[in-house]
């Protein structure tokens, strides 16, 4: 099965298998103590070709929810913890507290808060992304719906479409349109998803669906072949058959077995043609919120096999293509495939493969025969035993490390930072060697920042057999630059976007009051008592006779914080 994409230029050039290890000559120092700390924090299991016998596990009953559990909860479930989310969830429950996430009223869409700015208002706007960041910023950092936000921006790392490569009119409005789609089928059905998803404008650019044309005998012109790719290997199947537990099926010589064929591809290929704009005008970025329309003039009107099943070349394009999306959707690989991101992207990077499972037969029925259902994804997710269950009873190598971005804007919502204009003029973060190496909706290819199955060589992971995605864009000088970006930022802030530490200034007298507080925050509770006591000991050092060395308690005990791996490393 040949893994490259149709056009060489395209966003996806480079591809490889989604769970293929890269493998670097060394790994920095500062990466290994992190490795060590998630090796060394509980959980997950190797895939086999044996599946895990699936048994239900409901959360653990308790009657009263701690502080400490709320704000663990939290940083799963949201981007950040606050006094009043902790008393949320402790009085709702964690049900409770997802069920009122559901009904929770959507905050200004990012489109129509491009619209308030005037960005299409500007000619030079038609060819930038102006206003792009700044609405995924703002989005992120002021949305009172987190839940929501945070399975968007998960979405957006699984089916992707990024800055980079996607060369359109009205770009910036493009990537508000396809970061407000994710939002609107975040509590959806993953089928609905897949289809809008496909009709978009952002997609159909960034994978060549747009304007892909039947095959052409006297030119030799053959369908583009990359939505085809890229919507089985990433965005429903992957590469290879599994179990509903996530492990790999093997075939009688132990191998593993593909799922699908060069021939499925070029089958499929034929279903995504004839699709383009919807109202396009150079004048007006309208055209991009509204899903693309058939041109029947260019459909294959050849039969297409793909996936064991064919359709006949008689069948009309818009059937034709829902056939394919059904045919793709009830594939038996979609539950665990896309069931194990998302934990991946909540809760830890090596769940167990009874985990995976439980996660699975949801997708595969929500209880009432409905298949694909990810509010009850998010509910089997996030109150599985496995995710609710303390740390430390959990096996080696349970958690997850913390995104860059993830932990900017957890930062910024903690410590309410605020844009006086509004603008939110953060910018592009994704360089690793001045900033975060991670920017909303800015990944480099197709496949993300990182990989779902990479593996940190020379490391106790990989000695273990277990994955770390984060770890991926994390090597000697994006550690540096996020401790100095990070510096900065808790100091003065970026851009005109300034964090307020008004509250906090009051628990500075006592540096371990102002620790316990920061740790609940910002770490759940997660940092040791060695580390405690070496931060209070530091912070305690800063002399606090002036209004300013106050204020430099409170960033030095964030920096040191945010700065240990036992916060980095999420448990």
């Amino acid at each position: 099965m040949s893994n490259s994409c149709s056009d060489p230029k395209s966003p996806c050039s480079e591809v490889l298998p989604a769970d293929s290890t890269h493998v670097s000559p060394v790994i920095p120092l500062a990466l290994t103590t992190l490795a060590a700390t998630l090796t060394a924090c509980g959980g997950g299991g190797s895939n086999t070709g044996t599946e895990t016998p699936l048994t239900p596990v409901p959360p653990p009953t308790q009657e009263t929810i701690t502080p400490v559990q709320a704000s663990r909860f939290l940083q799963q479930a949201s981007l950040s913890v606050d006094d009043a989310a902790i008393t949320q969830v402790v009085s709702l429950g964690y049900s409770g507290w997802l069920e009122a996430q559901f009904t929770t009223p959507r905050t200004q869409s990012r489109w129509d808060w491009m619209l308030s700015q005037g960005y299409q208002n500007s000619a030079q706007n038609a060819n930038s992304f102006a206003g792009a960041d700044n609405s995924l910023w703002n989005k992120l950092i002021t949305a009172t719906d987190p839940l929501r936000q945070r399975i968007a921006l998960a979405l957006s790392e699984i089916l992707v479409v990024s800055m980079a490569g996607l060369n359109v009119a009205w770009r910036g409005f493009c990537i508000a349109a396809y970061a407000d789609l994710l939002e609107d089928h975040a509590f959806g059905n993953y089928r609905t998803l897949l289809g809008a998803v496909t009709l978009s404008t952002g997609m159909g650019n960034y994978l060549n669906m747009r304007g892909n044309q039947k095959e052409d005998p006297k030119t030799g012109r053959q369908p583009d072949e990359n939505y085809a790719r890229e919507i089985l290997q990433l965005f429903s199947i992957g590469l290879y058959l599994l179990n509903n537990d996530g492990s790999l099926k093997l075939d009688t010589s132990g191998k593993p077995i593909e799922t699908y064929t060069q021939d499925s591809i070029s089958g499929l290929a034929k279903v995504f043609t004839g699709w383009d704009y919807t109202g396009y005008t150079s004048s007006s970025p309208d055209f991009h919120r509204q899903p693309m329309s058939f041109v029947a003039s260019r459909f294959s009107t050849s039969d297409k096999s793909f996936l064991g099943s064919t359709i006949q070349g008689t069948v009309a394009g818009p059937d034709a293509l829902n056939m394919a999306l059904d045919k793709i959707f009830s594939h038996p690989n979609v539950g665990p495939f896309i069931g194990r991101q998302l934990i991946q992207r909540l809760v830890t990077s090596n769940p167990s493969p009874a985990y995976i499972g439980r996660v699975a037969a949801v997708f595969n029925n929500n209880g009432v025969g409905v298949r694909g259902d990810l509010k009850a994804v998010i509910r089997a997710i996030l109150l599985d035993s496995e995710a609710r269950s303390a740390p430390v009873s959990q096996a080696t190598g349970w958690g997850k490390l913390r995104e860059p971005m993830l932990r900017f804007v957890q930062w910024a919502r903690t410590f309410g930072a605020t844009s006086p204009t509004g603008i939110w003029n953060i910018g592009d973060t994704s360089d690793p060697n001045t900033r975060l190496g991670q920017s909303p909706m800015r990944s480099p290819t197709v496949f993300n920042y990182f990989r779902p199955g990479y593996i940190p060589p020379n490391t106790s992971l990989a000695t273990a057999g277990m994955v770390s995605p984060e770890l991926q864009i994390s090597n000697e000088s994006s550690v540096v630059a996020y401790l100095n970006y990070l510096q900065n930022v808790i100091a003065s802030g970026v851009g005109e976007v300034k964090p307020d530490y008004t509250g906090w200034l009051a628990l500075v007298d006592n540096p371990a009051v102002l620790m316990d507080k920061i740790n609940l925050m910002l770490a759940a509770g997660q940092l040791s008592a060695t580390t405690m006591a070496s931060i209070v000991s530091a912070v305690g050092t800063i002399s606090i006779t002036t209004a300013t060395g106050r204020l430099n308690r409170v960033r030095a005990a964030i920096l040191l914080t945010m700065a240990s791996p036992e916060y980095l490393v999420f448990k």
